[in-house]
């Protein structure tokens, strides 16, 4: 196949972009209402039952580490969308957007949880926590990543920014993904299963991507 390679971000770029007037639910795309509702749904029942005292001993805890791992998850699942297409999978491109905006929103709300909860809006005593713990520096540093990628998940922003440059920044939802993944490690001060399992997973989708852009680089005989 030839052409410039889709990005891998938080949408991609449709071409020939319609100019439409008057204010649109841009992220809103046909059948995404039904993925939001399932893809939010497990974040809202751990809500539900961290608010009836069913996450144990440390529910506080429980609940930012499920939003975390959610949010890790749409991360690699959006991550294998174009993979999974090229080698003959399900195309999901049309969801790959709302898969990347579900991503953010579990991480947003996993810091949130962190921010208000657990460090109760005390900026001093979070600042403290970014530099004093690593994995909460190398958690930001994914988070902070995240925040450019979901605000020009739109088309508005890739007609302001251009496709080629949208492309660029949309590329770093790679590094949030590793920096996510390592966060996940170090939380856990070792290398389970799960944590190796999502590692690996960025690190070969990265390896596909670097390795059908080499391909499609070389010139045609």
């Amino acid at each position: 196949m030839g052409g410039r390679p889709a990005a891998d971000g938080l949408q991609s770029p449709p071409p020939n972009l319609p100019r439409k007037r008057g204010v649109r639910l841009s992220w809103i795309g046909p059948g995404s209402w039904a993925l939001y509702a399932l893809g939010l749904s497990p974040g809202v029942w751990t809500f539900y039952l961290g608010l009836t005292d069913q996450l144990g001993a440390d529910p506080l805890k429980a609940l930012e580490r499920t939003l975390g791992l959610w949010a890790l998850r749409f991360l690699v699942i959006g991550l294998a969308v174009t993979p999974l297409r090229k080698i003959g999978g399900p195309n999901l491109i049309r969801y790959r957007r709302t898969i990347g905006l579900l991503a953010f929103f579990y991480a947003l709300a996993h810091v949130v949880v962190y921010v208000v909860l657990d460090q109760g809006l005390d900026v001093a005593a979070i600042l403290a926590d970014i530099v004093k713990r690593p994995y909460i520096t190398v958690g930001m540093v994914a988070f902070l990543i995240l925040v450019p990628l979901a605000v020009t998940s739109n088309a508005t922003m890739i007609r302001r920014l251009g496709a080629a440059a949208w492309q660029r920044l949309h590329r770093w939802v790679y590094l949030a993904a590793a920096a996510g993944a390592l966060h996940f490690i170090m939380l856990l001060k070792t290398v389970t299963f799960e944590a190796a399992f999502y590692a690996a997973m960025v690190a070969v989708l990265l390896a596909f991507r670097l390795w059908n852009r080499a391909r499609l680089s070389q010139p045609r005989r």
